[in-house]
């Protein structure tokens, strides 16, 4: 009896032995775990507010609209984060930037959340974490109705253009399910809907609550009977990976809006916003007016700030110091061979990864200004070199140091033949700021782009923003070339 006593004992002892130290380390990783996810709830706590970020371009989900007078980003998503940020006690701030800016913005801490009609994909599965689905959307085909009777079934799209959102799970259902079809991606919808008015492409996949919008706007468009293996496919918040508690809190709110039957009711009043009736001027006015303002700040700031870097260049090109010319050269040619795009997301991520909170604004003005700099300085090295040295030979004779010479004699012809090319940058910048629109900067296009979501018309808005910019290089290019004219009377 105590022999099997004995044994029993010593078998207990051995169990123990083995659960217990497996028990306390799965115990410290949980507890560690925790620590260290609650830090992204912790912060958000601190700050006061939670920063969603969006692509307001997509409604139902979430799109521009004027209330009483002001321009409000309005939509069932933006219900749903009012809902999340009230639960949590915190305000809401909303982050707007195009749709494939959003996980890079996620996962460099840019936002807390997204929440934009994003669909769970497991490539998407694999950087981020996604709450529970708050709605199962059908993903269908639009197209115009003279085009619809041709499109019934998956095995009619040989050959056929299909139109679909950038890193969309509608772009990955296009490859895989219309067989042969050749698929366009774009970064707004809007963008879609204009190529299918012009018969750009043929069909765009779609989920059906934005189709539905688009069908009850323009009578030409229908659905057609196409369907997908993947028909439905869950919508959900996107959260970081390392966020259990956050992750934990939206799903509560989330399965009170799913249990109390909240959706509807936030689907109804995104409907009744999407068609409030107002003349076209007097609901989308102010966006051309605050997009102008902020293109023509862009444009200011990047030309004086690349003329101040573009002449230091210059000089350290010119110079004799090999260190500072390499330095130069390196720098004018990297910004030469790289486009500006990728740059403003270098700047607009690059800040974020180094632990400076660069507003998109901040980030685009950096840019822009680091960009233009390259040219200018190409521009005013240029401009030095076609003054005659025979005219520094002349000033260094007449007692003058190499410095005065560079100021007085050198510098002011040089200025009258750069003249033009500066106002060509100038004008160039004009233009090309329409890129940091990707990063939510409110500059023309971006709000341009904002009233073809709201007004749901794609072409309109874009005849107006065409007629905005050549006025201002129209304007710019005449006061230029006044100035010029004063310039060569002066001589």
């Amino acid at each position: 009896m105590k022999s099997k006593l004995g044994r029993l004992l010593m078998v207990l002892f051995v169990v123990l032995s083995v659960v217990l130290p497996i028990a306390s380390t799965a115990n410290a990783a949980t507890t560690q775990n925790t620590t260290l996810t609650d830090k992204h709830l912790s912060a958000i706590k601190k700050k006061g507010y939670i920063t969603v970020g969006l692509s307001a371009d997509y409604p139902p989900y979430e799109f521009h609209q004027t209330i009483k007078g002001q321009d409000k980003i309005v939509g069932f998503d933006i219900s749903i984060a009012e809902k999340i940020a009230k639960d949590l006690g915190v305000k809401l701030k909303i982050n707007e930037m195009g749709f494939d800016a959003l996980l890079g913005a996620l996962k460099t801490g840019k936002i807390d959340m997204i929440i934009s009609g994003m669909s769970k994909t497991p490539e998407r599965e694999k950087e981020v974490t996604f709450s529970k689905s708050y709605l199962d959307v059908k993903q269908v085909v639009m197209a115009k109705k003279e085009d619809a009777a041709k499109l019934k079934s998956s095995s009619d799209y040989e050959g056929v253009k299909v139109g679909v959102q950038k890193q969309s799970f509608q772009e990955e259902l296009a490859q895989k399910e219309l067989f042969g079809a050749k698929v366009t991606s774009l970064q707004k919808m809007t963008d879609l809907v204009l190529n299918l008015q012009n018969n750009k492409i043929k069909a765009i996949v779609i989920e059906k609550p934005v189709a539905d919008a688009y069908i009850a706007q323009n009578k030409d468009f229908v659905l057609t009977k196409t369907t997908f293996a993947q028909a439905t496919k869950e919508t959900a918040v996107a959260l970081p990976k390392d966020a259990p508690a956050l992750t934990a809190a939206v799903n509560r709110s989330i399965t009170q809006i799913n249990k109390q039957g909240l959706l509807k009711g936030y689907q109804a009043k995104a409907n009744k916003l999407m068609f409030q009736k107002n003349s076209f001027f007097s609901q989308y006015g102010s966006y051309f007016v605050k997009g102008t303002l902020y293109t023509i700040e862009l444009a200011v700031i990047g030309v004086f700030f690349g003329v101040v870097l573009g002449t230091l260049l210059a000089f350290m090109k010119r110079s004799r110091n090999w260190l500072l010319k390499a330095i130069a050269i390196v720098y004018i040619e990297f910004i030469r061979g790289t486009p500006l795009l990728i740059q403003v997301f270098i700047a607009f991520f690059g800040a974020q990864m180094l632990g400076l909170g660069l507003s998109a604004l901040i980030s685009s003005m950096i840019a822009v200004s680091l960009n233009s700099a390259a040219y200018v300085a190409e521009i005013i090295r240029s401009g030095i070199n076609s003054v005659k040295p025979g005219q520094m030979e002349a000033a260094r004779s007449l007692g003058l140091t190499q410095t005065a010479s560079m100021r007085y004699v050198v510098l002011p012809q040089a200025i009258k033949n750069i003249l033009p090319a500066l106002g060509n940058e100038f004008i160039t910048i004009l233009k090309d700021s329409s890129v940091v629109s990707v990063i939510g900067v409110s500059e023309l296009m971006f709000e341009t782009g904002v009233v073809q979501g709201a007004s749901f018309k794609p072409f309109y808005p874009l005849i107006i923003a065409s007629l905005i910019y050549f006025v201002l290089t129209f304007g710019i290019s005449r006061a230029l070339a006044v100035f010029e004219k004063r310039l060569a009377a002066s001589n």
